[in-house]
């Protein structure tokens, strides 16, 4: 596969949100649902969005959540990634009766699945089992996205060899990847990461392209300068920027490989 390599340092470029929308047919009515599911014995409930006036089968999406869980953070995502015309679920990594009420919440549980990729690995499985199996969705056309510690899983689910046709890591985490299992990955891969995060510093993208490269798939990288860890909750004109960037180059990535 021919490897794809493309740098884009966003400084001073502005363009609306809802850019990334224009092609998009009106939305007649957004469904969205609790959906109950178990990964072995575990019970989880992810949630479930999609666009109720599309007819026939449709490409998925699989939306990972931030290391804060099932939040509103996630499903506000999940409702605006279905206003393009897909089916989305976000599964629960953490467990059902798992919600996370502040930081040092957010960073145990977190913490739990950095430390056994295993079990992260098959939490997410058991996410896109329940994607792939519902019958909007057309089983070939599956993407994941992935904030910031679902950046990690989707890195993860990527490289044990998942058969999604692309991924996105938006301020994603990388670390501690094996080298190696970058050769599982059957799609395309997106980062869109911030020039100044300290949180996953570009020595961790920087890790996570060798590995990428080593294995010769087809992977791309945008870098916004002045944007942080988490710049889709801006904190400045550079985050600002950065959210609407990449938002539009999210929209633009599944506009392309869903339609290969």
């Amino acid at each position: 596969m021919q490897t794809m390599t493309h740098f884009v340092l966003a400084a001073g470029l502005a363009c609306g949100i809802a850019a990334a929308f224009d092609t998009q047919p009106a939305l007649a009515e957004l469904k969205t649902e609790a959906v109950a599911y178990k990964q072995g014995e575990t019970a989880l409930e992810g949630y479930l969005a999609y666009d109720n006036s599309v007819s026939g089968k449709r490409p998925g999406v699989l939306l990972l959540h931030r290391y804060d869980g099932m939040s509103d953070f996630t499903r506000q995502h999940a409702d605006a990634v279905a206003r393009l015309g897909y089916v989305v679920f976000a599964p629960d990594i953490y467990g059902k009766d798992v919600r996370p009420k502040n930081v040092q919440d957010f960073v145990a549980q977190s913490s739990i699945y950095n430390k056994d990729r295993p079990l992260m690995r098959a939490r997410a499985q058991a996410g896109f089992d329940v994607l792939r199996q519902n019958p909007m969705v057309d089983p070939a056309r599956i993407a994941m996205v992935g904030y910031c510690f679902g950046g990690t899983v989707a890195v993860e689910l990527a490289e044990i060899g998942a058969p999604v046709v692309g991924a996105v890591a938006i301020h994603g985490s990388f670390r501690d990847h094996a080298p190696e299992a970058a050769k599982n990955i059957k799609g395309r891969f997106l980062i869109l990461h911030g020039a100044e995060d300290t949180v996953a510093p570009l020595d961790e993208v920087n890790k996570l392209i060798r590995d990428f490269r080593a294995a010769k798939i087809d992977w791309q990288v945008e870098l916004y300068g002045g944007a942080e860890h988490g710049f889709t909750i801006p904190k400045n004109p550079a985050e600002e920027r950065a959210n609407t960037l990449s938002t539009a180059s999210m929209a633009g990535f599944f506009r392309d490989i869903f339609r290969d």
